[in-house]
């Protein structure tokens, strides 16, 4: 066999090998395609509104549990009417049973968010810690995980946006980092008399910075 023909034979091996890694390359990247496209659909980006009308719809489904981390920050604006629709849901769920426990971050003019929260049947503790400070999400009924993003970082910097996320996997992640949490967290009673404590007011002068009701904080003190 000439030098030729194995050449002619080599060349004709090497064509047929790139044709079928280039066909392997096209079905490979329609794959990676669908895929992106998969996880587009279920990981779709929620403006501001839909963010608080997602949490609230999820919190209406639940059936046993309802666990997050929050911002905690006072409305104020529109942003009144949003919340105000998510208290009004926590207070039917909790009536049905559903255990609602939120934590907030260590800062004393969250308390305002945390009474409301409170008010409506849920449980609320306060950490310190900086990942609670950064982290915004709710998980529903350990399947279900709603997530807020700020506009930049800061525990202080609103949500902007969301997503909702329908997995078991992220919700179980995200419950063994809330649990961990929660357990050494103070509760909403402990922090008032931490902050009344370290600050040096009384009820009345934490009541009329807060503006919250002194009956409420004497109530929430005493429980």
């Amino acid at each position: 066999m000439s030098i030729e023909v194995i050449l002619l034979i080599t060349e004709s091996i090497l064509l047929l090998v790139t044709l079928g890694l280039l066909l392997y390359s096209i079905r490979e990247g329609r794959q990676r395609s669908q895929l992106l496209v998969n996880v587009e659909h279920a990981t779709r980006t929620l403006t501001r509104l839909e963010y608080f009308l997602t949490v609230s719809e999820s919190i209406s489904e639940s059936k046993n549990e309802v666990i997050g981390c929050v911002t905690g920050r006072r409305p104020i604006g529109d942003d009144e009417k949003k919340v105000r629709t998510v208290i009004d849901t926590i207070r039917r769920a909790t009536s049905k049973g559903v255990s609602v426990k939120y934590i907030l971050p260590k800062l004393h003019e969250r308390l305002y968010m945390g009474c409301l929260y409170k008010s409506a049947g849920a449980e609320v503790r306060y950490a310190s810690c900086s990942l609670v400070n950064s982290m915004r999400y709710i998980v529903v009924d350990s399947s279900l995980v709603v997530i807020g993003i700020p506009k930049s970082a800061g525990k202080k910097i609103a949500t902007s946006k969301g997503h909702k996320l329908p997995s078991k996997a992220l919700a179980s992640i995200l419950k063994n980092h809330f649990d961990a949490c929660w357990e050494g967290d103070l509760p909403l009673k402990v922090y008032i008399n931490e902050v009344m404590s370290q600050t040096g007011m009384s009820i009345q002068q934490l009541s009329d910075e807060l503006n919250i009701e002194t009956s409420i904080l004497t109530h929430y003190l005493e429980a």
